[in-house]
Order: C-alpha cells, then sequence, then structure tokens
C-alpha cells in the first residue's frame, strides 16, 4: 500500500486530531474507508456524541509544516502496509496509525530482538549486553532498544555495525539523554530511528510505556538484562507477553537490586538467558532465514502436471467448506 501525498497529508491529519487514538482511528477508517472522508465526518460525528464546542481537527497548514519538517531533517511519515512500518508491529492491539522514521528503513524488514533493561546499568550488565548484541546482529537480527542510558546504549553501540534500531518515546530530532548525541547521529545514518510522535515533541513520562509497546511490538522476543522491580523494563516485557512475544530474563544476584525485577521474571515464567544460543536455539527457523538474510535460493518452478491423478483426486476429497488447521 502506498499513500499520495494528500492522502498521507489526511492520514495525518486524522491521526493528530483531537480525540483520536488508534482504536478510534482505526474505527474511523474502518466506517468511511479512507481518512479524507474521515475528516469530513468528524464535526457531524463530535455533535452527535454530545460535544457542545467545535472539535480541534489538525489544521493544513499544520501538517504541511510538520511534514515539511521531517523532510527538512531526512525523515519521512510512514503508515501500516508501507516500507519501513514493521509488520509484526502493524498486527499489535493499539499499533500507531503512523511513524516518523529516518535511517535505513530495509531495518524494519528484519526480524528483530528487543533489549531492554536498567539506566543504572553495572558494568557487567553493560559487557554481556555489547556481547549478546553482538553476537545477535551477527547472526542476522536487527537489535531494537530505546536509546535510554545503560542497557539500551550498550545495546545500540553493539550493533551498529549490523543493525539497530532505536524507539524513541519524543521526536526523532530531540537527542534525549544528551550525552547520547554521537550515537544518536550515527543510527540515523546506518540504523533505523523510529518514533510515533512528530518533529520537535519533548520525552515526557507518559510517552515512554507507549514508546516500549513499539519496541516490543516490532520485536520477536524481547530480553531484559537488567531492572529493578519497579523498571519501565517490566513494562516492555509485560507488554511483549501480551502481544505474544517470548520473553527472556537475565539472571542476577539477588543482592543487586537491578537484578531484583529480572529473577522475578524468571520466576514469573520468563526464559532464563544466559548468552545468544538460548535464543537462537528457540528461534531456529527464523536464525536460518536471518543467516541468509531472508534471502532463498529460488525454489523450481511448480508444475501442476506433475501432480498424478491419484493425488489430485485425494486432494479434491479433502478439501471441505470447514476450515481446518495447517498442520491437519
Amino acid at each position: 500500500m502506498g499513500l499520495s501525498d494528500q492522502q498521507r497529508r489526511d492520514w495525518l491529519r486524522l491521526s493528530l486530531s483531537e480525540n483520536i487514538g488508534p482504536a478510534t482511528f482505526g474505527k474511523l477508517l474502518a466506517r468511511y474507508g479512507n481518512a479524507t472522508a474521515a475528516l469530513e465526518a468528524l464535526p457531524e460525528l463530535s455533535a452527535k456524541g454530545g460535544l457542545r464546542r467545535p472539535l480541534r481537527i489538525a489544521g493544513v497548514d499544520h501538517v504541511n509544516e510538520v511534514m515539511a519538517k521531517a523532510g527538512n531533517y531526512g525523515a519521512r511519515f510512514v503508515v501500516p502496509g508501507e516500507p519501513g512500518y514493521p509488520e509484526l508491529l502493524r498486527h499489535t492491539d493499539g499499533a500507531p496509525t503512523f511513524l516518523c522514521i529516518k535511517g535505513n528503513a530495509e531495518l524494519a524488514e528484519r526480524s528483530a530482538i528487543g533489549i531492554v533493561g536498567s539506566r543504572n546499568a553495572s558494568a557487567v550488565g553493560r559487557k554481556f549486553t555489547r556481547q549478546l548484541a553482538a553476537e545477535l546482529g551477527e547472526a542476522g537480527f536487527a537489535i531494537a532498544s530505546g536509546l535510554a542510558r545503560g542497557i539500551d546504549t550498550a545495546a545500540h553501540e553493539a550493533s551498529l555495525a549490523t543493525g539497530t534500531i532505536a524507539v524513541v518515546a519524543g521526536g526523532i530530532d530531540v537527542i534525549y539523554p544528551p550525552e547520547n548525541d554521537k550515537l544518536h547521529a550515527a543510527i540515523c545514518e546506518t540504523g533505523l530511528m523510529i518514533s510515533e510522535m512528530i518533529m520537535a515533541s519533548v520525552p515526557k513520562a507518559e510517552h515512554f510505556p507507549r514508546r516500549n509497546r513499539i519496541i516490543s511490538g516490532l520485536s520477536r522476543a524481547i530480553v531484559v538484562v537488567e531492572a529493578a522491580l519497579r523498571s519501565g523494563s517490566l513494562i516492555t516485557a509485560r507488554l511483549a507477553a501480551e502481544q505474544g512475544r517470548d520473553v527472556y530474563a537475565v539472571p542476577g544476584s539477588p543482592l543487586d537490586p537491578r537484578s531484583e525485577g529480572t529473577n522475578k521474571l524468571i520466576r514469573q515464567g520468563a526464559t532464563l538467558l544466559t548468552s545468544a544460543r538460548d535464543i537462537l536455539d528457540d528461534l531456529q527457523s527464523e536464525f536460518a532465514l536471518a543467516q541468509n538474510r531472508f534471502r532463498q535460493p529460488d525454489a523450481p518452478a511448480f508444475d501442476p502436471a506433475e501432480v498424478s491423478a491419484p493425488d489430485r483426486a485425494r486432494l479434491v476429497s479433502l478439501l471441505s467448506p470447514t476450515p481446518v488447521a495447517v498442520d491437519d
């Protein structure tokens, strides 16, 4: 699916209008077929809903400015179904209606492993994270994280050469934390920067859980290296479990507060992780795909004439209007 400039403008206008979250956006799109028709229907819908003042609808000039700022920064907006919008994320509940991205959009097509953890990471935790991210990256997986201090930073630094995805809570032009300015620039150049916020948006506390759901949503699995009991990394792990992702946790000393969260995850059923091989063994099929960068040898063309008459008759006899499981 590809949008024209006008369709993309209307898509952003609808997304940025008052009270239009992902769920409402989806319902409007399903009812009216496209963002343009939904925009035209909004005033009447809000009046019927009891709103006594005009609904604040994002203006054309504002959205033109938003798109221009992104373009000047070398970024662009993508919507579900377009290149640059991760396919796994697209199928999660409450998936962002759009993403602002900059960098290597092909990384969005790669199978990703999310690595998150404590901002106040230990030296051992950072070392293990670098080793883990480097080995998974060499196996062909993209590494996704949140560009925060500590574990996130170590994961991104170790996977810059193989493919790293940074999901940020503010606008992709807002460098946070400030000391990651060089890493931010490097990811924009060779990795992929993602945000569901428009340019210049300053990250706020309520933005980080939304950021976390994107990290888990685009990832095949989530690894928590270090996390305190009240860590945002545990939110990412919970969201990952709700999205049907595999959750791995690195065990740590019971005396280290930074390991209380990961040890609790293991008690709750997360898979204990001690090396990249633990993940690769669990994801053998994806590992095989990642090893050849998802380029499979050309399969020989299928010739229907090669199917014998008895096999054809047997197959037809098994067909039914009632669905059956793939394995059956």
